[in-house]
């Protein structure tokens, strides 16, 4: 049985993952000429007859173009994709939730049961074994949630939807070149937005980052343990993965200091963080050195602390949430020994309604928010920073009862 709360890209993320999906489709609509004409909307059915003759012209077999005929419009999808929200929940909910002992104790049995694979990983693309089972236990819970889309109509109905079609008309191709291939079947299932496999990847990622881990020959990343951890360490490692440099670490924060220099915009060499009194968790001094990192504070000065380090960027490119992301890095380090994180004892958070009221008082004073959603996102904490420092407040970025007061 799969472990509770699974989480796939597509549900966690501000927008679907698309990655570099954005580039490749200015590409794509550069190169494909009269035949990419007609990038969305209008009859299904003529759309897909537009889209089989890209695929055509692709370079796409019998077999692939074969799969078109078992596409079908999934308003199922559409809704997914019209309610895509973003995390509610503070970092302590989430992780708490999310960081589960079953996924403890599958992640610490699959490290060991693969370990010569996640050795490998490591030794090839420098991604640390702890790292991709983090991704692997939030993503579907070691292959057992994988997500039950029939991802080409998925695919199709988000291509013809003119609201983001240069996000997944890109994706169409790679999958019918896998189904071509015989690599996948024509009739497989993923997640809404088109991911795929055990760590959920998109068809252009699999087409051109899937690596066979067990030398069959082939890369099945929907139940092959060994290619689904290779692969991922190659796309990873794609990303902008740094061997040998750490992701994220807990630390102690001292009663005072400069708030507004906390966040992830605010990246210094770790010897200042170490002067103005951050300490490892365990009390003892940080290496007094240059390795780049920000200091951040998830629920402010009063909650967890941690250090993130250019690795951490990675994580952000595979999901946007910050609240996630966390979430991923500290599984990882649990994978990798350490203990839970401590808590502390942040001021209470505001709820939904709270939060939306809250930015629409910053909104009113002229600070980007971003949508009033009454999530707390990085335009958020960016306008309360700045508020936080005008009022003389703490400017940790945290949203408080008090500070809905004055405002």
């Amino acid at each position: 049985m799969p472990g509770p709360h699974a989480v796939t890209h597509a549900a966690t993320r501000r927008r679907p993952m698309m990655r570099h999906a954005l580039a490749a489709a200015t590409a794509l609509t550069l190169l494909a000429g009269p035949a990419f004409a007609q990038t969305c909307g209008g009859d299904f059915n003529a759309w897909l007859d537009g889209m089989r003759a890209e695929a055509q012209t692709a370079g796409v077999g019998e077999r692939g173009l074969e799969a078109l005929a078992g596409v079908q419009m999934d308003t199922r999808v559409l809704s997914r994709d019209r309610a895509q929200g973003v995390f509610a929940q503070n970092f302590i909910e989430f992780s708490s939730r999310m960081v589960s002992g079953y996924r403890l104790k599958q992640g610490a049995a699959n490290l060991k049961k693969y370990a010569d694979v996640f050795a490998r990983a490591e030794a090839e693309y420098g991604v640390p074994g702890p790292v991709i089972a983090a991704f692997w236990a939030l993503e579907t819970d070691f292959g057992a949630v994988q997500g039950d889309f029939h991802t080409l109509s998925a695919l199709a109905t988000l291509a013809h939807d003119c609201r983001r079609p240069e996000l997944f008309r890109p994706q169409i191709v790679p999958l019918l070149t896998l189904i071509d291939r015989g690599v996948l079947p024509a009739d497989v299932q993923g997640a809404w937005a088109g991911e795929l496999g055990q760590t959920q990847i998109l068809p252009s990622d699999y087409l051109e980052k899937g690596r066979d881990g067990d030398g069959d020959g082939l890369v099945d990343l929907r139940n092959d343990p060994a290619d689904v951890i290779m692969t991922t360490a190659n796309f990873l490692k794609s990303m902008g993965w740094r061997a040998g440099e750490p992701w994220m670490q807990e630390v102690r924060v001292p009663a005072e200091m400069d708030w507004a220099d906390s966040g992830r915009e605010n990246q210094h060499p770790r010897s200042h963080w170490a002067a103005a009194g951050v300490t490892a968790r365990d009390g003892s001094p940080l290496p007094a050195d240059a390795q780049p990192s920000s200091l951040v504070l998830p629920m402010g000065r009063k909650g967890p602390a941690f250090l993130i380090y250019p690795n951490f960027d990675v994580y952000l490119e595979w999901n946007q949430s910050f609240v996630y992301t966390l979430t991923a890095g500290h599984l990882a380090a649990r994978f990798a020994g350490e203990p839970a994180y401590d808590k502390r004892n942040p001021d209470r958070a505001l709820t939904i309604e709270e939060m939306k009221h809250l930015q629409e008082k910053l909104a009113a004073r002229g600070h980007d928010v971003g949508k009033i959603d009454g999530v707390l996102g990085t335009g958020t904490r960016t306008a309360l920073q700045k508020v936080q420092a005008e009022l003389g407040l703490p400017a940790d970025g945290w949203p408080t009862q008090q500070l809905l007061v004055i405002l």
